[in-house]
């Protein structure tokens, strides 16, 4: 293939070479799942590997193979450790995968954490659905297992930001700091012939209370862009303002705040807002606030470490305080499931911060169930809550709510705070394409229908660049 990229770099001499390939497999109509294959004539590298969350029609995707042999794959890149983008890896290893996975060294280590937890939570629903019969599938299995994910960590060799890795020969990858959480990264490969293709990842705002804003897309021939919030934007202030009166009227009135957390990053923002409301005074300091999540407090422990190395990625004016801006002086952690149960009966009103984000599974859901009947109670969703979650019925306004085999009414208050989120809003996804030259395509993924389409209208209206909602198992070429 004769081409050039961004940078005019000329076509080796020797063999024509064709042109790259590109699949969506996975994050194209919905916000999880996300899987991206890049493939030459000498490599094959997939962006990406991520669960489908959600809706059990989604979910059931988990369980299909991919249109591709997992042993022919020479390598993965993670942009970060979130579940929907490094969730699938230990299945793409049980079904062969033996390669390279890349991914900068705190992505190494919050994966790590992620799907330990993962396999767990798979082994536990399996022995729970055969020993109360519930599956359909005789006897139900993991998706995958402890040794899965052992093999798949294995496999991880840390790249440094900023540093060109060579993947393949001839297939260059560079990743750049995403700011969405700790170890994010947004991608950049230079293929084999020159050409190029950048994945944002999940791209973080830079008004992240935590990690420096996201190094700036700086060009590539195609673009894969997020879009999960992309008919969105964040009122930040008013966020803030929602958090703090909620949390008032509802102690005020002698109720609790739940607040269903990712454990990766959204605690930790959400333990700094805290930290700020008790130390002007807001959060009184005799109500107790607990982090009820094994997942959260060994990924609390990854943010710490990095506040003490004085990681470059966090804002200069929190880097070095030892974690002092994530304590809300201090808060009470949870680790053992007596600790939990004692959480659940206590009468004292308090803050509770608890995983799943979308309150899909862990233990939020026990809170949920014990204090969504009482309208002195709170409710905040202060991440995006993904179609066919619990998070997401409850801001949509139901009424009840199916856990453990019934309904539980809800009556307690709810609260949605999307402006809390660590994904960026339409202006600012804007903002972070708007210095560079324009890709010859860009591809909207990793968001629901509606901020998919809404972002591509503003790309190709306000840019005037190529913009493209892709479908899913679609292919395109990269040129």
């Amino acid at each position: 293939m004769v081409g050039a990229g961004e940078s005019g770099t000329e076509a080796r001499s020797g063999p024509k070479l064709r042109p790259g390939l590109l699949t969506f497999l996975g994050g194209v109509g919905t916000v999880t799942g996300s899987k991206f294959m890049v493939e030459t004539d000498h490599a094959r590298v997939l962006v990406d590997c991520g669960m489908f969350q959600g809706m059990a029609e989604l979910r059931r995707r988990n369980w299909r193979p991919l249109p591709l042999d997992p042993a022919d794959v020479h390598a993965v890149v993670l942009t970060h450790a979130h579940l929907d983008h490094c969730g699938y890896l230990p299945r793409l290893v049980k079904d062969g995968f033996h390669g390279r996975v890349v991914c900068t060294p705190n992505t190494a280590r919050l994966a790590e954490i992620v799907l330990r937890d993962s396999a767990h939570l798979q082994q536990e629903q399996a022995e729970h659905a055969n020993s109360h019969g519930w599956s359909k599938h005789r006897p139900a299995q993991p998706l995958y297992d402890d040794g899965d994910v052992d093999r798949a960590l294995s496999l991880f060799e840390p790249a440094p930001v900023g540093a060109e890795t060579e993947i393949t020969t001839g297939t260059v990858l560079r990743l750049h700091h995403a700011g969405h959480i700790l170890g994010s990264s947004w991608a950049h490969l230079t293929l084999e012939d020159g050409h190029t293709l950048a994945s944002s990842g999940d791209l973080g705002r830079p008004v992240h209370p935590l990690l420096r804003p996201p190094d700036p897309f700086t060009g590539a021939d195609v673009l894969l862009v997020e879009s999960t919030y992309g008919n969105r934007h964040h009122d930040e202030r008013g966020a803030r303002a929602r958090f703090a009166d909620a949390l008032s009227h509802t102690l005020a009135r002698g109720g609790t705040v739940v607040i269903p957390s990712f454990a990766v990053d959204r605690t930790e923002v959400v333990l700094h807002e805290l930290a700020e409301l008790r130390r002007s005074g807001q959060l009184p300091a005799g109500v107790p606030v607990y982090v009820d999540s094994p997942m959260a407090l060994a990924a609390l422990q990854v943010y710490r470490d990095a506040f003490v190395e004085n990681a470059p990625e966090l804002r200069s004016d929190v880097a070095g305080d030892g974690g002092a801006a994530l304590d809300p002086a201090p808060f009470t952690a949870a680790r053992s499931v007596q600790e939990s149960g004692a959480i659940q009966r206590s009468v004292m009103p308090s803050v509770i911060v608890s995983a799943s984000g979308m309150a899909t599974g862990g233990r939020v859901v026990h809170h949920l169930r014990r204090l969504l009947p009482d309208p002195r109670n709170t409710v905040m969703i202060v991440g995006f809550a993904a179609i066919g979650t619990r998070a997401r019925d409850l801001v949509d306004g139901a009424r009840t709510l199916k856990m453990f085999g019934t309904y539980v009414p809800v009556r307690a208050e709810i609260v949605s705070v999307p402006g809390f989120s660590a994904h960026a809003d339409a202006g600012e996804i804007l903002d972070w394409l708007g210095g560079a030259l324009p890709p010859s395509a860009t591809y909207l993924v990793h968001g629901e229908p509606e901020g998919s389409q809404a972002l591509r209208d503003r790309i190709d209206r306000e840019l005037g660049w190529t913009a493209v909602v892709p479908r899913s198992g679609e292919r395109v070429l990269v040129k």
